[in-house]
């Protein structure tokens, strides 16, 4: 037989509940009053409302939806223009003289007429049935499916016209989002992924650089009088018809898919001169890497956008006919610029449309006697502007990125009468051995919304390799430079007052800084130097000096004499000062010498920045005449002249010279242009020149 004890431990619980119960927690109610399961006390909440008899939980009202699909449909909110929809077609005016306001539906279907005219075939001359919208998600409205399209026809045409792509809707994904872009590139383009910094990481396919050699330019009656052609120019000729017919062959696969992307989007932050374009894509990392790189209108901007001023067709995943006349491999980027038009065929590299439209900006500009430049710009507090010019390792994008300045653009440009503009809406950086100490801005750059092509990252925390090279050492990462905190927007400024010219001498015999004469900056302008270095398994490294015009002679498309011609005509009128900044060797040739350090080139972009350069006091160089400082506040004074740090002497002067050598052999091709009004000009760029 069991006797219950009451337990002291016991009893002090059941007065701490009590205590509880009386301060408004629960109670165990007596086992007399309240009986549970298997007889254990019931727990009562203590509520002093008696007539409330239902436990309150949180929560609330019940949803509308009755069924999964319509839930999902209340989860997205249609967007809606936020000012009136004008249209330049409607009859009618208000009272206040006003446009007339056209409905959302015929705004649409403008639209979709534009786009429809773009796609059209010349032969069948009918554009593909379009409609707005993914296929795999059909709009509704209304709870039924949309019918809403636009058939464009620009002549009648006979039956036997007809394709299999006119029997089809081809859905356009018009301008979309990043977020939207992410789905339709994770869900149906193998390859793309989203890494730990939320950066879209993306493959270009067999292609992950540039293919100049299969860039072809239309050569009629008027782009043979106005472009460069020949040795040297990266313009390749090819006929009106080969550009029709591989045209024709891009528009037919892009209608042949069941979506393609568009981006109506401008180029220069100028308003005055900005151009329209429209790109036509079939991947959704085509669409988001232009939706960074150009500028991005905004909803009021697209109601009126109209008839593009150029138009891009890529259709990089299928290849050109190899039979076709001038074709030489299955790529080919060709640009007509009497159609306004580019097509891509071949290669999946996203770069060939940004520098396709930079060719384009280096024809179009110059007629409006705006000069296109391939160059970083920067803005101080103060408004003072510098232009960096500079190949690849030329410290460009470092020495132009200064957290003491604003930055205006990292790449493409414009000096008009207004001053300097960006041509672009983003930046296209470098990656390979990025890390956060050396590139803190790109670093943090690379976030939700940004594009990273070819890179390598872990297959479980999707964190990236930068150091990587397994896929090719041309990784990079494509964003708005809104990304960028100290950017300038908009990406406009005065006129420059500097003009930085970079080169990285692996020779060792160019000074750390020189002041050069109006006619010196055009020399070296149209040279565009620098210097790789070359090595071989036993260590042996021999430098090789390299010359690019314009510092980007693969995307300029008049003679680079013309350019220089508008840069003097421009310093001259706005006061601008040139200079030589030299980032590569000193004391010796790569091998020997040592890199001049980049504490140093900041100390000398600083005094060019400050005005006290200047100022300075000024010697002048043997062979190429150029004249350096004596003395810059933060850098040691015997670097400034290299002839101090070279400990031989003769060494020195072979390489000088050679040097010079191969200056003045580069520039032969350049000697027989007339620049400006008489051949004085050119005279005085030769005289400016190495002479020995």
């Amino acid at each position: 037989m069991c006797v219950h004890v009451p337990c002291p431990v016991y009893r002090e619980r059941e007065r701490e509940t009590e205590e509880m119960a009386e301060n408004g927690e629960f109670s165990f109610t007596s086992r007399a009053r309240s009986t549970g399961r298997n007889g254990l006390p019931r727990i009562q909440t203590n509520n002093n409302n008696k007539e409330t008899l239902v436990c309150h939980d949180d929560s609330a009202t019940p949803i509308k939806a009755k069924t999964i699909d319509e839930l999902h449909s209340l989860q997205k909110k249609r967007s809606t223009p936020s000012t009136p929809i004008k249209s330049p077609l409607a009859t009618g005016t208000a009272a206040d003289g006003s446009f007339a306001v056209i409905s959302e539906e015929e705004r649409q279907r403008q639209q979709l007429q534009s786009i429809s005219a773009s796609l059209a075939s010349l032969t069948r001359e009918r554009g593909p049935k379009v409609v707005k919208g993914d296929p795999a998600t059909p709009r509704k409205v209304d709870g039924q499916p949309s019918t809403h399209s636009f058939h464009y026809t620009s002549t009648p045409t006979f039956d036997d016209n007809i394709s299999d792509s006119a029997l089809k809707f081809t859905h356009v994904l018009y301008n979309l989002s990043p977020a939207e872009l992410y789905e339709q590139a994770v869900k149906y383009e193998k390859g793309s992924f989203i890494t730990s910094s939320g950066a879209l990481a993306t493959l270009s396919g067999a292609k992950t650089g540039r293919s100049p050699r299969d860039k072809r330019v239309v050569k009629d009656e008027t782009t043979e009088r106005e472009l460069w052609w020949g040795k040297g120019s990266p313009n390749i000729e090819m006929d009106e018809h080969t550009f029709l017919v591989n045209r024709e062959r891009a528009v037919d696969y892009l209608n042949s898919l069941d979506k393609v992307f568009v981006n109506d989007q401008f180029l220069n932050w100028d308003p005055e001169h900005r151009i329209k374009v429209r790109i036509v894509s079939a991947r959704a990392y085509h669409s988001l890497f232009m939706h960074n790189m150009c500028i991005r209108p905004t909803s009021e901007e697209l109601e009126d956008f109209g008839t593009p001023d150029f138009t891009i067709y890529n259709a990089g995943q299928f290849p050109c006919n190899r039979y076709t006349h001038y074709m030489t491999s299955s790529t080919s980027i060709d640009i007509n610029l009497a159609r306004k038009e580019m097509v891509i065929l071949g290669t999946q590299y996203a770069g060939e449309m940004k520098k396709g439209l930079f060719s384009l900006m280096h024809y179009l500009m110059p007629k409006r006697q705006i000069l296109s430049l391939h160059s970083g710009c920067n803005m101080g507090k103060d408004g003072d502007v510098a232009l960096f010019f500079g190949l690849s390792g030329t410290g460009k994008t470092t020495l132009s990125t200064d957290h003491n300045r604003y930055l205006i653009g990292d790449d493409e440009h414009c000096w008009s009468d207004n001053g300097v503009s960006n041509i672009e809406g983003g930046c296209y950086a470098k990656c390979i051995d990025l890390s956060r100490e050396k590139e803190p801005d790109i670093w943090n750059a690379i976030k939700f919304g940004t594009v990273l092509e070819n890179i390598v990252f872990d297959e479980h925390t999707r964190e990236v390799d930068y150091l990587d090279k397994s896929v090719t050492e041309n990784t990079r990462a494509a964003y708005p430079i809104e990304y960028i905190p100290n950017a300038k927007i908009p990406c406009v400024g005065p006129h420059p007052k500097n003009i930085i010219l970079l080169a990285c001498d692996a020779f060792g015999v160019l000074p750390p800084v020189s002041k050069l004469s109006l006619e010196q900056t055009m020399y070296h302008f149209i040279s565009g130097y620098t210097a790789l270095v070359a090595g071989t398994e036993e260590g042996v490294k021999e430098p090789r000096a390299t010359f690019s015009a314009c510092f980007g002679a693969a995307f300029i498309m008049l003679n680079p004499t013309k350019y220089a011609a508008m840069l003097a005509e421009k310093m001259q009128k706005h006061g601008a000062t040139g200079w030589l900044v030299n980032t590569g060797w000193s004391g010796g040739s790569y091998g020997s010498g040592n890199r001049i350090k980049l504490a140093f080139t900041r100390r000398i972009i600083d005094a060019i920045h400050s005005g006290t350069l200047l100022e300075a006091s000024y010697t002048k160089t043997p062979v190429f005449g150029l004249e350096i400082p004596t003395e810059i506040e933060g850098v040691p004074s015997e670097i400034l002249d290299p002839e101090n740090t070279w400990s031989d002497m003769k060494a020195y002067k072979d390489t000088l010279l050679k040097l010079g050598t191969l200056f003045k052999k580069n520039f032969e091709g350049f000697v027989n242009h007339k620049i400006g009004e008489d051949n004085k000009l050119t005279d005085e760029i030769l005289a400016a020149g190495p002479l020995f």
